[in-house]
């Protein structure tokens, strides 16, 4: 399955390149769409050791390099900043409405959704920059940071920079990465696995945690 995955995400970003970038980090603003795959991909794709492959923009090659890096890296900035406004403006229409109707298919049920008021409790607006840059819950900042009606100015402000961190240091180590891609790319499969295991464990841990609470108010 994870194979299938990344060969999925690599296909599609090697066809469709900067488009492909654009689109899967808009995306991955709002759901989870593998931005840390997409993004060394990227960097791989520029450093332009992928034969028949290359960075084209509006019909125009880009020669491999920084300016094929630069490019990469900036259309997945802009691609996840849309997303991140789309999904703000998302989550100030609906409300909390639309997380209790629709939780399920915006993947913000009840429980994930208690976990961002208190991600945005605990840190007030940074909590929009420290999301941006930690993996999994950055794809799930937009929706309730509109919920919870956060001011536009500081949520655009603050996700500028976590979204340049994350592309252009993702892209970075797949443009160093070069000629050594081969390698790397198993070793991202490892990466991949030990994310699921992670989620597995957190989820597990989360689920017996509720059960214990429910048997200390019972008691």
């Amino acid at each position: 399955m994870l194979a299938s995955l990344t060969s999925s995400v690599t296909s599609f970003v090697g066809t469709h390149g900067v488009y492909a970038v654009f689109l899967l980090m808009a995306i991955d603003a709002v759901f989870p769409a593998a931005s840390e795959l997409v993004m060394v991909y990227a960097g791989v794709l520029a450093s332009g050791v992928l034969p028949g492959e290359h960075v084209v923009l509006f019909g125009h090659e880009i020669s491999s390099g920084f300016w094929a890096y630069l490019t990469m890296s900036l259309a997945g900035t802009i691609g996840y900043l849309l997303g991140s406004l789309a999904g703000w403006e998302i989550g100030r229409r609906g409300g909390r409405p639309l997380a209790e109707r629709h939780g399920r298919w915006l993947h913000l049920g009840p429980t994930r959704m208690e976990h961002a008021e208190r991600w945005f409790d605990r840190w007030g607006s940074w909590g929009v920059l420290l999301g941006r840059i930690t993996p999994i819950v950055r794809s799930f900042v937009s929706i309730p940071a509109g919920i919870f009606r956060m001011p536009l100015v500081p949520y655009t402000l603050l996700t500028i920079p976590g979204s340049v961190i994350w592309c252009f240091v993702l892209a970075g180590v797949g443009w160093a990465a070069g000629t050594s891609y081969t390698h790397f790319n198993h070793a991202f499969d490892y990466l991949e696995i030990a994310v699921v295991a992670g989620a597995v464990l957190a989820a597990v841990y989360l689920v017996l945690r509720r059960r214990s609470t429910k048997l200390d108010q019972r008691a």
